[in-house]
């Protein structure tokens, strides 16, 4: 995946002001479950946000891991709550046009 320019950072944003949070990491931190259920999430969505409800002071390092181990880009950060992008690899199965 291509790295997302500003312009597209900023539609994906005003995109995920509209959705809930899909995933919320509490005590376990990133239980194996947790990154497997974020993995399907962006398969099945795309734009995910996750919401930090424990490790408050080490979320921008939960977010960098997120990113690593999912392979998805992180597209900005409000609170606690960080919004992710991953492009569906099936053409026909994206919902989200950039």
């Amino acid at each position: 995946m291509q790295k997302l320019t500003g312009a597209q950072r900023r539609q994906l944003r005003g995109q995920g002001s509209l959705i809930k949070p899909h995933i919320y990491i509490g005590k376990n931190g990133l239980a194996e479950q947790v990154v497997r259920a974020i993995d399907e999430a962006l398969d099945d969505h795309e734009l995910i946000k996750v919401r930090f409800l424990e490790f408050k002071e080490e979320k921008k390092k939960l977010a960098a891991d997120i990113e690593k181990l999912c392979g998805c880009e992180m597209v900005g950060m409000i609170g606690h709550v960080a919004l992710f992008y991953r492009q569906q690899t099936d053409p026909t199965k994206r919902k989200i046009s950039l």
